[in-house]
């Protein structure tokens, strides 16, 4: 599929989707400023994902509604709100071993990361009372090119592929390469 060939317009607003190079995938990532992440596509509309350093380094989901969309050969966008109030943008481009996020945390985050380091199905309504309560504002901006350091397919909708905290894996789990 390429853009030219599948122009977009009222009639047509949705180029033709082929999600399989990215649904079933488990991809480990280190975003230039050192943080590393780890996301799970488990379908076309529900990610898991591990969170191994950074700035809320420690957390982790499951079942994360997203809206994940091919944006052309190799490139698919991956877009969310979580209940914390955050909200992310991740292109990815698996055969580039490239990816691009944007991470927009509420004010409160910046100023109290730690408390959304958790197991956060577990936590629905304290993150949601933590949004709510705030501050929202300003919007701390993290936007970030990393390198996918691991893509491995592990098939689809499967719930034992990200089941423990990062840090219940073992030591160097997250280092491995592929």
């Amino acid at each position: 599929m390429t853009t030219t060939a599948h122009p977009t317009n009222p009639a047509n607003p949705v180029p033709p989707q082929d999600l399989s190079g990215i649904v079933g995938h488990r991809f480990v990532y280190t975003y230039a400023n050192g943080w590393q992440y780890e996301m799970y596509v488990k379908n076309d509309h529900t990610i898991d994902y591990r969170i191994h350093s950074g700035h809320v380094g420690g957390r982790w989901v499951k079942d994360q509604d997203v809206d994940l969309v091919q944006l052309d050969d190799d490139s698919y966008k991956v877009s969310w709100t979580e209940p914390t109030g955050t909200s992310v943008a991740v292109n990815i481009m698996p055969g580039r071993r490239r990816l691009h996020g944007v991470i927009f945390f509420p004010h409160w985050i910046r100023e109290h990361g730690e408390r959304t380091v958790c197991f956060q199905n577990d936590h629905l309504d304290q993150m949601r009372a933590y949004r709510d309560q705030g501050p929202t504002y300003p919007i701390y901006v993290v936007p970030e090119f990393a390198t996918i350091t691991l893509d491995e397919y592990v098939g689809p909708d499967d719930d034992s592929v990200i089941s423990v905290a990062p840090g219940d894996l073992p030591p160097g789990w997250a280092d491995r390469t592929n």
